[in-house]
């Protein structure tokens, strides 16, 4: 389910991009929409309104998927806290010798 969404989202993803590129910048730089207009089919005001839906549109899709892949992504996860876990034991201190490592003089 969750890889399912996520290849949802990439999709979303690129055509908030390609998109947004299409877009003409406010200075008019940027934007590849082009100079005139988009082919005769609509005016340049009708497409930058069409553009700016659209971009709208697939930034909300693209936001609740990253809300729904969240929560899946968390709900998988087994709760569990630091305390539950068992202390990691110091390990033992090396046995002392029995006898003294230096001769006694006598």
């Amino acid at each position: 389910m969750i890889e399912v969404i996520l290849v949802f989202h990439l999709f979303i993803a690129i055509a908030m991009v390609i998109s947004v590129l299409l877009q003409r910048s406010e200075g008019g730089a940027l934007g590849m929409g082009g100079g005139g207009t988009m082919g005769g089919l609509m005016t340049t005001r009708g497409s930058a309104n069409l553009l700016t839906r659209a971009t709208a549109v697939l930034a909300a899709i693209f936001m609740s998927t990253s809300i729904l892949l969240a929560i899946l992504s968390g709900a998988t996860q087994k709760k569990s806290s630091i305390m539950d876990q068992p202390a990691i034991e110091a390990p033992a201190l090396p046995a002392l010798p029995k006898l003294p490592s230096v001769p006694l003089a006598k």
